[in-house]
């Protein structure tokens, strides 16, 4: 079938230019792979084996958790083989798959943190409805919900890229990108769906960064005069803000470089770049709520003494 690609393998050529560092790389990224494991399955284990965790907030923590393993899974292994490598390579349907994990994975860490603003707005603003609004029942369907959406956004996505006839092998990148694939395409025309789709996903996904904000702006309304509700902002809604303005930054980041990073950053400026949202989310976030969040870090001292 002529709309069908003839290409079996990409080419991968971010590391070029580190192949003399690649063993400290290799060390590094080994060691900080290790340290996402260990912080993500702590909390996501302490969570499970204690009955009094089993609330909504801690269940979305939980969640938060298993995605981050989930997304660095999509990453970690492949690169570490890379790095050990003098060919970096990997297949067309290998990277159809990593595009899907990687970004549904970043999808599912915004719609994760809409739920986590929902729950926080409840607690705050309407606390006598709270137990019925935030059950268990509905934690799940809304936990189902917010991260099937990117799945399947993603994978429309990726479908619609699938369909292409491409020109070239080589991703200029660590990883494979979506973007890129695209405009590797023989023919632009047949790119104009895939742009339009990319467009309406990202309209989703800004969507729920403006209910993020309004829910924290009715939080912090609320808050203002309350000395209690203060206190309940500052232990429970700091550790969510502060995920929450890192993940966008690394986003933020990712999509400068993945726009106008070649022409201004040096290789191993961009390599860092593009893998910020791999490697700093998932290592801060159970750091920052196992510290910030006491019921949490109670329990870790209990398991760990």
């Amino acid at each position: 079938m002529d709309n069908v690609s003839v290409i079996k393998i990409f080419y991968l050529s971010g590391l070029t230019e580190s192949v003399n560092y690649r063993f400290i790389l290799f060390s590094l990224t080994l060691l900080c792979y290790c340290v996402i494991l260990l912080a993500n399955l702590s909390v996501i284990v302490t969570i499970i084996l204690d009955k009094n965790l089993h609330e909504p907030m801690y269940i979305l923590l939980c969640v938060f958790c298993m995605n981050s393993l989930y997304g660095t899974t999509g990453f970690f292994p492949k690169f570490l083989w890379d790095l050990l490598s003098p060919v970096h390579v990997i297949s067309y349907s290998g990277c159809l798959i990593q595009v899907q994990v990687l970004y549904s994975f970043a999808g599912g860490d915004l719609s994760i943190l809409a739920v986590m603003a929902y729950d926080r707005y409840v607690a705050i603003c309407r606390p006598l409805e709270y137990h019925n609004i935030m059950s268990k029942k509905n934690i799940l369907k809304l936990v189902c919900f917010f991260w099937s959406t990117p799945f399947c956004l993603m994978a429309i996505n990726v479908s619609l890229t699938s369909r292409l006839k491409l020109c070239s092998p080589y991703i200029a990148r660590l990883f494979c990108v979506n973007w890129i694939i695209v405009t590797l395409a023989c023919f632009p025309a047949e790119t104009i769906i895939n742009n339009v789709v990319a467009y309406i996903t990202i309209l989703i996904y800004v969507s729920l960064g403006v209910f993020i904000v309004w829910s924290y702006i009715y939080v912090i309304r609320t808050c203002v005069n309350s000395i209690e509700n203060r206190a309940k902002f500052m232990q429970t809604c700091v550790p969510h803000l502060l995920s929450l303005i890192t993940f966008l930054l690394t986003l933020f980041f990712d999509f400068i470089n993945l726009r106008f990073g070649s022409k201004y950053l040096p290789q191993h400026l961009q390599n860092f770049a593009e893998i910020e949202f791999l490697v700093i989310p998932p290592v801060m976030n159970p750091l920052i709520y196992g510290f910030k969040l006491t019921e949490i870090r109670k329990r870790l001292l209990v398991f760990t003494s």
